[in-house]
């Protein structure tokens, strides 16, 4: 092997050995949720990566495609491969990729606000709160908590009862 070929094999091994550290620091995108006092479960598992412009606030994270299920038989989620809107401490404002089915209508949640032990979630005509220990672990798309049909040991509990349509 020549020596330009063992300096490349060099130069590329090192590079890689460095970007592997370098991604294998950064925080994921649940970490940064919790960063901003929120808890991880109000994301499906398998975030790919997320974008974050911290002067702003403004984030994008993605998801390893689009992703529905139901939880506790009572509310049907969808999520796009790719949730955005604004995060602040407490707050999610401006979302676009996540929506709820009310009766039967597919609306936006647009906004999640979290105050004290719940989280609010609003879709613009209505809002609903929830207990924030049933966001401490992460749903799976598919199946939500009720994967392989095992139940998750506690169920949804509302705060200030379900939506409820303003129409």
């Amino acid at each position: 092997m020549s020596i330009t070929a063992k300096f490349t094999f060099f130069f590329v091994l090192l590079s890689s050995l460095a970007i592997s550290s370098f991604t294998d620091n950064l925080p994921t995108t649940y970490d940064v949720l919790s960063g901003y006092n929120f808890p991880i479960g109000i994301l499906p598992k398998g975030a790919t990566g997320y974008d974050l412009d911290k002067a702003t606030g403004r984030f994008r994270a993605y998801l390893n495609g689009s992703c529905s299920f139901s939880l506790e038989g009572s509310y049907q989620l969808k999520y796009k491969s790719t949730v955005s809107g604004y995060i602040s401490e407490n707050r999610l404002t401006d979302l676009s990729g996540v929506s709820v089915k009310i009766l039967f209508f597919w609306l936006d949640i647009v906004e999640v606000v979290r105050k004290g032990d719940e989280l609010e979630f609003s879709v613009g005509i209505t809002s609903a709160s929830f207990a924030i220990d049933n966001f401490y672990e992460c749903p799976q798309c598919g199946c939500g908590f009720n994967c392989n049909n095992v139940e998750r040991a506690t169920k949804l509990r509302s705060g200030s009862g379900p939506f409820v349509s303003s129409f």
